[in-house]
């Protein structure tokens, strides 16, 4: 009898910490908070929906890389306007900043490092602490900060100023296909649940500072020294497009664009949100279209003039009057009208680059659902392997390349002074008015 009491009471005491105490149903797990995402700074809000991706003109090349086909598209956010100068200088000065906190912590200067937690437990390696200011003209922290800055047989006139060819950022990232691949259910079962899961986080180390000699050697008889001389950091190109920048420092952009922001977010007690990250083109391609299915432009009609006769981007058109449709090379973002969604420059200024690789039979292979092909190229790859999509043409690109459907490509390592980028966000729900 006492053995049995014994077993009741144990059975009594697991039933009795499973769910709710209160009345015995499934009730979920109480005490969650109540979310709601906010709109990021600068982005807006693209809703879910299909529409008809491809041509709806002539192929005028006959790449037939392209064709109709339905696709549906979860909601998501993006960028108002392309990244400027001025946006992606503040990635640039981060990447130098913590490289001068890691040299002053690293000579001496313990305040700039945070060697352990609340706990009381060390970091290894220390963090930075961003509370404390560089003081680049105190005479000791100047000395320690010398190794950042031009040697004095490169300088140009004496002029001090950062080695630009130092400010290397690394990243990592999650390759959740691979993931997918090697551990989860598709992956043969001695290996389900036994992988280790570092061989799937992902890490690289690249320079931040754009290609400035880009307008150079893009173009080997134009006279565009004074771009390189000033484009990226007079203030008078603060709000124009970034260019210069490969695939890769545009997807180094949003890694550390995420973790700026979910870094705030956990100091305010906040909860994560989805990663900032270069679009698909299916993404693209949608949200320049505004909501109006089978448009060739962004701004819906066929015409690249408005009534007044006015073009409504910025392109190369007639036959090269480069200030004919108001601008030259590339202009501040917010120029012209956005489309219906609120977009700037979906059509020219700057081509953009997308997440995807550029295969010319993708339309073939890919889901219509969220379309989406990615290829992590590897260094010994062919140079057809590093092929990225990027999509609404440029300042130098004819009336063709500026038209929602036209897809081409450049190579990830290239830099060129006519490509620039802006990240999305993904909606985390399926639309809004759904949590009310």
């Amino acid at each position: 009898m006492r053995r049995l009491f014994f077993l009741g009471a144990i059975v009594t005491l697991l039933l009795s910490s499973c769910g709710s105490s209160e009345s015995g149903q499934l009730t979920g797990v109480q005490g969650r908070i109540v979310w709601y995402q906010p709109d990021p700074y600068g982005m807006l809000y693209i809703p879910m929906g299909s529409f008809t991706m491809g041509p709806n003109d002539q192929d005028v090349p006959y790449a037939v890389t392209t064709k109709a086909k339905t696709v549906s598209v979860q909601a998501f956010y993006m960028d108002e306007t392309e990244i400027t100068n001025n946006e992606y200088r503040q990635f640039v000065f981060w990447v130098k900043d913590s490289i001068a906190h890691r040299i002053l912590g690293d000579e001496g200067f313990e305040e700039h490092f945070i060697t352990e937690n609340y706990y009381e437990e060390e970091f290894d390696p220390p963090h930075i602490d961003w509370n404390t200011r560089i003081n680049w003209d105190d005479i000791e922290e100047r000395e320690a900060l010398e190794v950042m800055f031009l040697p004095e047989y490169e300088r140009f006139y004496g002029r001090r100023e950062i080695d630009t060819r130092k400010l290397d950022f690394e990243y990592f990232w999650i390759d959740f296909r691979d993931a997918a691949r090697k551990g989860g259910p598709g992956a043969p079962l001695r290996q389900r649940g036994m992988t280790d899961r570092s061989i799937f986080i992902k890490r690289d180390v690249i320079n931040v500072y754009p290609d400035t000699l880009c307008w150079i050697h893009d173009y080997t008889y134009s006279f565009n020294e004074p771009m390189t001389n000033m484009y990226f950091w007079h203030p008078a190109y603060d709000e124009y497009p970034v260019v210069g920048v490969t695939w890769k420092q545009a997807r180094a952009f949003s890694i550390w664009r995420t973790q700026l922001f979910n870094n705030y977010l956990k100091h305010y007690g906040g909860i994560y949100v989805q990663d900032f990250r270069l679009p698909t083109e299916s993404e693209w391609e949608y949200a320049a279209r505004g909501g109006l299915d089978l448009a060739s432009y962004p701004w819906g009609h066929p015409y690249i003039r408005n009534s007044r006769g006015c073009f409504l981007a910025n392109f190369k058109p007639l036959r090269g009057n480069y200030v004919d449709d108001g601008g030259f090379h590339t202009v501040p973002v917010l120029s012209y009208s956005p489309n219906d969604y609120g977009l700037y420059c979906m059509a020219g200024n700057v081509a953009e680059w997308t997440s995807n690789a550029f295969d010319e039979s993708a339309y073939d292979f890919a889901h219509d659902l969220n379309m989406d092909y990615v290829y992590e190229a590897k260094e010994n790859d062919p140079p057809v392997l590093k092929r990225k999509v990027i999509r609404g043409g440029s300042w130098k690109d004819v009336g063709y390349y500026i038209q929602t459907s036209t897809r081409t490509y450049e190579y990830q390592d290239t830099a060129k002074c006519y490509i620039g980028f802006r990240c999305v966000m993904s909606y985390l729900g399926r639309a809004k008015g759904d949590d009310i």
